[in-house]
């Protein structure tokens, strides 16, 4: 019997008017935990940039003064201070990329934890192409990282530094301040400007080159075997080729895009430069400044634009992390294939029969019913067969036990209890299966037997091998369990693929097991003996065998044939033997 408890509240689906929002402002609100260490971080930023103009400032007061030779005890105080700023400024900046580093890694640790948490209760493999979805988890996710560590930091530093130093100025000597505030706006804010808005439709073509080029060497990769085995890998590889020459031409115009921010940057440092020098010595003519006053003016001017030289670059950069963040908003905006949960403990004891009761599924609105009303029970126990053609809505009854995706009407009950009541966890640590295409990892067997009980002893691996009918084989290995079975399970024949991801699934010890086309791809008479074992270790689970052909239904208890996502039959083999329909005639055929 299982028990019923409150579980916390999923966040559901994201509101429409957060979608909108721009990517960038998204990116940083991910950041909102850790607002305060990013605080820190821009004040240590603006005391490092501060003390590195007072420290260029101060030299130029100090090489001023001593063109007059006063005493050395004059020049005591400045020579302290200097050495005092050369040493805060680099501990400050130190301290700066430790507090701004630190807080952007955490936030980029839980923004990869809440994209795995939503692929985990999507369908992703359905919505992304598998090279495209690695790059937005590695790229796409790092644009975070790239936007916070700079993106955000520097010019919040420039506002605090660069103000100073305006305040500074204009208290000195009133035109220079105002000069220098205008270059700072200038260099820090319109060139910026101009270099987003330039770089925002090469940034989008950018990540989608990267997602392309990601895309094909993964299928290049993947599919080796079967592109040398029809002589399309040339066809391939001069996609590959393709593929990174436009990434590589977005990328030199990227670069190009820096070198015209720099330039721009450098050439607005100059004139404010010049016009500062030209209005001090005006000033200095008049009576306005002294000389001292004056290389201090000048130097503080130059040292000043240190505060806004990375704005450019950063700026230039924004396209091509909106257009990454926009493509992993892509993936976390994307709804959930089952809804929250609202009980929990869903147990392993208990009985195990399994009821469908008028089940409705289909993938889109407009979309034709792939389950339209289907009933079928499974008693405690039973071993049950589901039949019928390709389409016809048999492995969505198996997405619908092991819950990836709700039913859209109808109910599913396993002892009782409402299986999408539950937190998918819990309904597949009751209901294991043995899917079309099995995955197995390049690692050894033991670890692959693993996956299913992290911590089974080898006597319960090669119980579950033994359960499967592949511990002989096993056994037969020189390295036994620790044999590697290669990338794809390559090392492995079709039969033992399917044997060993069955042995897995015994191990979870289900009370519900779901054999889900498990002999697709093998020949006839390797398919005769994998489903004799198949159904020879399912022996004490309630089974669900979803199959296209009739090997072996002989030896379950029930059959239902179901066609375009209806129940057309249902019985023993025997029975529907004797029916006249699409059983009796495919086994006729």
């Amino acid at each position: 019997m299982s028990t019923s408890t409150t579980v916390p509240a999923d966040p559901g689906p994201v509101p429409g008017r957060e979608r909108r929002r721009d990517p960038l402002l998204r990116m940083i609100a991910l950041a909102r935990p850790r607002g305060g260490r990013f605080a820190l971080g821009v004040l240590l930023g603006a005391a490092a940039t501060g003390a590195g103009v007072a420290l260029l400032s101060l030299a130029a007061w100090m090489l001023a003064v001593a063109a007059d030779h006063p005493p050395i005890t004059a020049l005591g105080v400045a020579v302290v201070a200097t050495r005092a700023l050369g040493v805060g400024r680099g501990v400050a900046r130190y301290l700066e990329r430790l507090v701004t580093h630190d807080a952007a890694f955490r936030t980029l640790a839980d923004v990869r934890v809440r994209v795995y948490d939503r692929l985990a209760a999507t369908e992703p493999f359905g919505r992304f192409r598998s090279g495209d979805l690695v790059s937005r988890l590695v790229n796409d996710t790092e644009a975070t990282l790239d936007l916070l560590v700079r993106g955000l930091t520097p010019p919040l530093v420039s506002v605090v530094t660069g103000g100073a130093a305006v305040l500074f100025l204009t208290v000195l000597h009133v035109p220079g301040g105002l000069l220098l505030a205008a270059g700072l706006l200038l260099a820090g804010l319109a060139v910026p400007m101009a270099a987003a808005a330039l770089s925002r439709g090469p940034g989008r073509r950018q990540a989608r080159a990267r997602g392309e080029l990601s895309t094909a060497l993964v299928d290049t990769l993947h599919g080796a075997p079967d592109l040398v085995a029809y002589g399309a890998m040339e066809r391939q590889v001069e996609r590959v080729n393709a593929a990174d020459a436009e990434l590589t031409r977005l990328a030199r115009g990227d670069s190009a895009l820096l070198g015209l921010g720099a330039g721009a940057s450098a050439l607005v440092t100059g004139l404010t430069v010049w016009g500062s020098l030209f209005l001090g010595v005006a000033a200095v003519e008049g009576g306005a400044l002294d000389a001292v006053s004056l290389a201090v003016l000048v130097l503080t001017t130059l040292a000043a634009f240190e505060v806004v030289a990375p704005l450019p670059a950063v700026a230039a950069r924004l396209g091509a992390i909106r257009a990454g963040g926009a493509r992993l908003f892509g993936v976390l905006d994307t709804p959930a294939g089952t809804a929250p949960p609202t009980r929990s403990g869903l147990g392993t004891e208990g009985g195990a029969t399994v009821r469908v009761r008028d089940l409705r599924v289909r993938y889109g609105p407009e979309e034709p019913w792939a389950l339209d009303g289907v009933d079928l029970e499974i008693p405690s126990g039973w071993t049950v067969a589901v039949i019928g053609p390709s389409g016809a809505g048999k492995s969505t009854l198996a997405s619908v036990l092991l819950r990836f995706r709700d039913p859209d009407g109808g109910r599913v009950e396993i002892g009782g209890e409402d299986v999408t009541a539950y937190p998918a966890d819990e309904v597949r640590g009751v209901v294991s299966g043995v899917p079309q295409d099995p995955h197995v990892f390049a690692s050894t067997l033991r670890e692959n037997l693993r996956l299913a009980r992290p911590g089974a002893d080898d006597g319960q691996l090669w119980e579950a091998l033994r359960r499967a009918r592949l511990a002989d084989e096993v056994a037969a290995m020189p390295l036994g369990l620790d044999t590697q079975v290669g990338t794809h399970g390559l090392g492995l024949s079709g039969g033992m693929v399917q044997r060993l991801a069955l042995a897995r699934a015994v191990l979870a010890a289900p009370r519900v097991l779901v054999l889900d086309e498990p002999t697709a791809h093998l020949d006839p008479d390797t398919r005769d003996a994998v489903v004799e074992d198949l159904l020879a270790a399912a022996e004490g689970f309630s089974t669900l065998l979803i199959t296209h052909d009739l090997t072996g239904l002989d030896r379950v208890d029930r059959i239902y044939v179901v066609r375009h996502g209806r129940v057309l039959q249902q019985g023993t083999h025997e029975e529907l033997s004797l029916q006249e329909g699409w059983y009796r005639d495919v086994g006729a055929g």
